[in-house]
């Protein structure tokens, strides 16, 4: 054997230890069982936020509380957003919603002229068929739930503040205004709903 030949058949012998060696380790590097540095599983547990909670367990306010804070001005600001579907003066006339004078301690559905819906007509829950002021609240806070069936399309007011600012001006609006439930009447008032999202007054249909 002349040394070409010799050279040929051992680089092939070192070709087959080197690939042999190299899928050696390879294979225990792939099949090696790797201690972990905590024995066990970790679980993935979704923590609550502290916001989140507290929002859910929010006390509810007296509707009576939330009026004897109420203002005014805020309340008749919000109502500007309303002009659209409600006149709000003495004799005003009907828009796509009624006129709002005296509308708190109104039969529902009763001011003259107005062509309200079927829901509205037949209208009567715990509070009666009349728009006291926590009607009015229930009502403005979501008109779909106090009222299915109604032709009112707003979603709802959702802060109880705000519901309050608005029917104090509300109340403004009568030549013998409605007093305001006591402050302290919290079995009367029921609480105000909860609050939630800001949105822009409804009308009242």
């Amino acid at each position: 054997m002349d040394s070409f030949e010799f050279n040929k058949f051992a680089g092939a012998i070192l070709l087959t230890l080197l690939v042999t060696l190299g899928v050696s380790i390879l294979a225990e590097e792939l099949y090696t069982a790797h201690t972990p540095e905590k024995p066990g599983y970790e679980v993935a547990v979704a923590e609550e936020e502290a916001g989140e909670a507290e929002a859910e367990a929010e006390e509810v306010v007296p509707l009576g509380v939330l009026l004897a804070s109420a203002d005014v001005q805020r309340g008749e600001a919000q109502a500007r957003k309303c002009v659209a579907c409600h006149t709000f003066d003495e004799g005003g006339a009907n828009k796509v919603g009624p006129n709002l004078w005296e509308i708190v301690g109104r039969t529902i559905a009763s001011h003259e002229g107005f062509s309200y819906s079927a829901a509205m007509r037949e209208h009567v829950n715990a509070e009666g068929n009349t728009w006291t002021y926590e009607n009015l609240d229930h009502f403005l806070a979501n008109p779909r739930e106090f009222m299915p069936g109604t032709a009112m399309a707003f979603a709802g007011l959702r802060r109880a503040d705000e519901r309050a600012d608005l029917l104090a001006y509300l109340q403004t609006l009568s030549s013998n205004p409605v007093p305001f439930p006591a402050a302290d009447d919290a079995a009367g008032s029921g609480g105000a709903p909860a609050a939630a999202e800001t949105a822009a007054p409804p009308t009242t249909q």
